[in-house]
């Protein structure tokens, strides 16, 4: 998935701020639910509402105002409530990497109680994601 820096998303020194690279992580995991064709509109009319239970973000070099960033991503570790998303965000010219992090989600009802993930869900999130999104070293 590709994000356009905007001056709106930098520092006073043009620079991402580094809370906005979550943001750019959720919009990821919601286009890769999408890509294998479940949007988190229907879960949650499903009665399944994701919440993060744990985030870590590595900075490795400053996304500037006006790059193009380039965020990969798979799914590690899934069980039948709780997955785990790798992220990797590119300079979409150079390649160079900018931010590694992971998320880790535990399905809920909306109140906070835990629930199981459907198996059809399971298994799509299992699938090897299409090559754009692979997350290469």
């Amino acid at each position: 998935m590709e994000i356009r820096v905007y001056y709106e998303d930098t520092d006073c020194g043009g620079v991402v701020y580094y809370a906005n690279y979550l943001k750019y992580f959720e919009r990821a995991r919601t286009e890769y639910l999408e890509m294998r064709g479940h949007s988190v509109a229907a879960l949650m009319e499903q009665g399944v509402i994701f919440v993060v239970v744990r985030a870590e973000v590595d900075y490795c070099s400053p996304g500037r105002y006006g790059e193009t960033l380039v965020v990969e991503t798979e799914v590690g570790d899934v069980t039948r409530a709780a997955l785990t998303f790798s992220h990797v965000i590119r300079e979409k010219v150079s390649g160079r990497i900018v931010v590694k992090g992971s998320a880790r989600l535990a399905a809920t009802n909306g109140n906070g109680k835990v629930i199981r993930l459907d198996k059809g869900l399971v298994a799509a999130l299992q699938l090897a994601p299409p090559s754009s999104e692979s997350l290469a070293s």
